[in-house]
């Protein structure tokens, strides 16, 4: 009995000290963030690689939610004969939860692990110290430009995707009710507010920086040679997707209070 209070005591006393590393690591980002010099090159380049190179899955995924989704809604706005409203419902599920959400999760299975395992590698290989020792600022450099490029590419890859998704809708519902592209814009921009669009645009923000922290420092505290290279990987997904669901919970919660106020 003894022994096994020993054992929780330890667990206990290893989560908080995690905590006191995760917030150290937050806390030197943005102490290394607003220092000179910047690396205004390598954050262009990673804005690039975790941004653009991920644009072809962000379309294909988007378009097949916009048909999928209009697909679902489509039988239950029929039973009332309300099929009309489509355009309206779809720019309000898609603007306000899907386009952010999707967007957040796709990142994480792509840009998160890509972080977790490239800087992880550079970890178990003795890279970083290498930088130290050739007075690069490896976290500056390494952990510092893939945030910055995580919390400016989401937001704008989350508008791409609301667009690539309701053209995906605009298409279904264009076959089956016949409705013009004009009709159907003019009723998505009358069902959505301000409110909607800069609610998920900051949504993405959060979530991109929370994609690029999680990757960042699981791959910067990696250890254990190519094993933990991959738990790093790993561990940097799943840990970025449930962050993600918990904010998008918050940020329903203080959303809805500013909507019904």
């Amino acid at each position: 009995m003894k022994s096994g209070s020993v054992v929780i005591s330890k667990r206990i006393d290893k989560f908080f000290l995690k905590l006191n590393d995760i917030y150290l690591f937050v806390l030197r980002f943005f102490k290394e963030a607003f220092l000179p010099p910047y690396e205004f090159r390598e954050v262009v380049n990673q804005c690039y690689e975790l941004g653009v190179r991920s644009l072809p899955l962000i379309s294909v995924t988007g378009f097949i939610i916009g048909i999928v989704f209009t697909n679902q809604s489509r039988p239950s706005l029929a039973e009332f004969g309300a099929t009309s409203w489509l355009p309206a419902l779809m720019a309000v599920a898609i603007i306000r939860a899907l386009a952010p959400l999707v967007t957040a999760l796709i990142a994480s299975g792509r840009v998160a692990s890509k972080i977790g395992a490239e800087i992880g590698s550079m970890k178990v290989s003795e890279q970083i110290d290498a930088m130290e020792v050739s007075a690069i600022k490896p976290f500056r450099f390494l952990v510092v430009t893939r945030v910055l490029a995580t919390t400016l590419m989401i937001p704008a890859l989350t508008i791409y995707t609301a667009f690539v998704s309701l053209l995906g809708s605009f298409i279904n519902i264009n076959q089956r009710e016949e409705t013009s592209i004009i009709t159907f814009f003019e009723q998505v921009f009358e069902a959505i507010t301000y409110l909607d669009v800069f609610s998920s645009i900051i949504k993405a923000f959060f979530f991109g920086f929370t994609i690029g922290i999680v990757g960042c420092y699981k791959g910067y505290t990696s250890s254990n040679g190519t094993q933990g290279v991959g738990k790093a990987a790993n561990t940097s997904v799943v840990i970025a997707m449930f962050l993600i669901f918990v904010e998008e919970l918050l940020a329903m919660q203080i959303i809805n209070a500013i909507r019904f106020q």
